[in-house]
């Protein structure tokens, strides 16, 4: 099975390709197993480090006809599409999120429309393609009505990912993911990326700025827990899903407070007290138009889990990702 992962060289897209080589196989059109032999890393920048001879890195823009190409040499069995413009900068730069989240996203479905096979197509969504006047708790069905660039760029992969599944094109996948705390590295553009700043900075020892209110709900998952969705939603049949090919990714629901008075629990006073409250109206002003809780019925019926709580989380950062 040779897998192409957009993205790749990210975070997410390396513990996704890690996991998927741990396992060894996947499963193929025909829903038996087989054996993974090659997983191809596909991102602006080349992913680095790499030490299993079943892992190839690309770097370029996804939008480049010869690189597509270069990604598909050999074919491709199944797809992961994680790579995007993220929100704030989406909405910062109108045409770009257009270019990279829309038309590249239409780019690589028309390549994988070319492959003698129907392929496994898994595309990341996000939560932001709800908004307006929201239940507390969303329900599988609740209608789109994206209130940033971001979110109406996802709702539209949606709808390909759809139509080109209908169409017999692939056997594609949306998934919803909400907002993965706590991600490594450095702070990006991401109207979310104070969720894991104020974890990540704090435990480094750095002051940390929380652009929104402490009473502020969000929609969490760990990486460890996204990642295992991921997979089930690759691995779950054609026949598990109904009219609609998207799934709302389970996770857990906590506000600001919340998330600071866990990292007190885990780190301390001196840890939690490094984070600060100074709003941000830009990031305030899309944050606030995310959904604050769902039912998450459907992925929790094909297998996918939840973090136990934001503590854990916590500690699975420490555990794992925190440079030592």
């Amino acid at each position: 099975m040779r897998i192409l992962i957009t993205g790749g060289a990210g975070f997410l897209g390396r513990k996704l390709a890690s996991a998927l080589l741990a396992r060894g196989t996947i499963p193929g059109a025909d829903g038996a197993s087989h054996p993974i032999t090659r997983i191809t890393l596909l991102d602006i920048a080349a992913a680095g480090g790499l030490d299993d001879p079943r892992l190839v890195a690309l770097a370029g823009d996804l939008a480049d006809p010869a690189l597509l190409e270069r990604a598909f040499e050999g074919g491709v069995d199944s797809v992961f599409h994680l790579a995007a413009v993220v929100s704030g900068e989406a909405e910062a730069n109108f045409d770009l999120g257009w270019r990279v989240n829309v038309d590249a996203t239409r780019a690589l479905l028309e390549r994988c429309r070319r492959l003698p096979k129907p392929p496994r197509f898994v595309f990341t969504s996000s939560c932001a393609v709800f908004g307006g006047k929201l239940p507390e708790r969303l329900p599988d069905d609740q209608a789109l009505v994206p209130q940033s660039s971001y979110g109406a760029q996802k709702s539209v992969g949606e709808f390909l990912v759809h139509d080109y599944t209908r169409k017999g094109f692939l056997d594609g996948r949306s998934l919803r993911l909400p907002t993965v705390s706590v991600r490594p590295g450095k702070p990006n553009k991401a109207a979310s990326s104070f969720a894991s700043g104020i974890i990540r900075e704090p435990l480094a020892g750095v002051a940390a700025n929380c652009p929104v209110e402490p009473s502020t709900r969000i929609w969490l998952v760990s990486p460890r827990t996204v990642v295992a969705s991921l997979v089930i939603a690759h691995d779950a049949p054609a026949s598990a899903f109904g009219a609609s090919r998207t799934i709302n990714v389970p996770g857990i629901s906590v506000t600001v407070r919340e998330m600071v008075d866990a990292l007190r629990k885990v780190a301390g006073d001196a840890v939690a007290d490094r984070v600060t409250f100074v709003r941000d109206p830009v990031i305030e002003r899309i944050v606030l138009t995310w959904p604050r809780d769902f039912d998450a019925r459907f992925g929790r019926s094909l297998g996918m889990g939840t973090d136990a709580d934001y503590a854990s989380i916590i500690r699975q950062y420490v555990e794992h990702d925190m440079p030592r």
